[in-house]
């Protein structure tokens, strides 16, 4: 049974013998169609999953001839203005689009960002028609990249969709490459860091290794080439926490190259706009036809420029590392 209320539609399941002693959030799922686990994780923290007429933890196990009750908020109207900015769009069909997002540009509105976003810029793009999962803020977005980090994105046209690729990111199965040059020259041709990521104890503009409340994080990371001082990496994600790979690669003494953020020392010699930081490959399931996707993003001119400067400076040959090796 479905209710729909003023801001809230309401789904109603009585449980089965075969869904005897599963945890709600599994057990449940596939009855309450169109909504993922992780949605519903969320809505059960929220105590807006009711059995029985009483909120319970994800973790109860269900019994039979249980009512359980499922309380989803309705996605409010966008009041975000839709801009004409042009976007350089690598992948799109009726229910998703991938863009190389300009580096500069912030992903959605935030204060001291209300305008000029790519949420803006989609929108215009899309006359509005984006999922709405993600709140008024954030309509389409599933994950974001930061301000000066360019690169692969993508965008949901619809809750359905949206639904689908956050469980891919929740289950670490969206193939991500990054490509980087930082300070330093690594020793090791491979590595990985291993460290969970939590806002920083005093600077809550920073993220950390040393957080109390310090999410898995583990980063990939391949060198591409060296110039001495600095090193061209490919970095790939296991996970996706925020400013991940920046708070890895300073943890192990190889800051990004232009981040001030995590190197306050950084001169930034050759004038960068932020971080050298590109998300190259982004490779997922589509969520309707199942098939595999994966697209890939040119490097913007601040990078090709930093790279031409770096192998000219050098002396070496310029090697074929931008067909982003996987």
């Amino acid at each position: 049974m479905e209710e729909e209320g003023l801001n809230m539609q309401k789904k109603e399941i009585v449980i089965g013998q075969e869904q005897e002693n599963q945890r709600i959030d599994k057990g449940i799922s596939l009855e309450a169609e169109g909504i993922s686990r992780s949605r519903l994780q969320k809505l059960l923290k929220e105590e807006m999953v009711l059995v029985n007429e009483k909120p319970v933890k994800p973790s109860y196990r269900l019994q039979a001839g249980d009512t359980v009750c499922v309380q989803i908020p309705q996605s409010r109207p966008v009041s975000i203005v839709p801009e004409e900015i042009p976007l350089d769009i690598l992948y799109e069909d009726d229910f998703l689009l991938v863009v190389n997002k300009p580096q500069g540009m912030v992903v959605h509105p935030a204060p001291g960002h209300a305008e000029h976003t790519l949420v803006n810029a989609v929108l215009a793009h899309c006359q509005g028609n984006l999922s709405g999962i993600n709140g008024e803020l954030r309509p389409g977005i599933v994950h974001r990249i930061d301000q000066y980090t360019s690169g692969a994105l993508v965008i949901c046209k619809d809750d359905r969709t949206h639904q689908d690729l956050a469980e891919q990111l929740k289950e670490h199965t969206i193939h991500r490459i990054y490509h980087a040059v930082v300070l330093g020259n690594i020793r090791e041709e491979t590595g990985s860091v291993n460290a969970p990521i939590g806002r920083h104890p005093t600077d809550r503009k920073r993220m950390s290794i040393h957080s109390k409340r310090g999410r898995h994080a583990v980063t990939h990371y391949r060198v591409l080439e060296r110039f001495g001082k600095y090193t061209y990496v490919q970095c790939q994600l296991e996970t996706g926490r925020t400013h991940q790979i920046r708070v890895h690669m300073a943890s192990i003494s190889h800051p990004l190259l232009g981040d001030r953020l995590y190197n306050r020392n950084d001169q930034n010699p050759f004038h960068l706009p932020g971080q050298a930081l590109h998300a190259c490959v982004l490779g997922f399931r589509h969520p309707h036809s199942g098939e595999y996707l994966e697209v890939s993003a040119p490097f913007p001119e601040s990078f090709t420029k930093l790279l031409d400067t770096l192998y000219e400076s050098s002396g070496q040959a310029r090697s074929n590392q931008l067909s982003y090796e996987n």
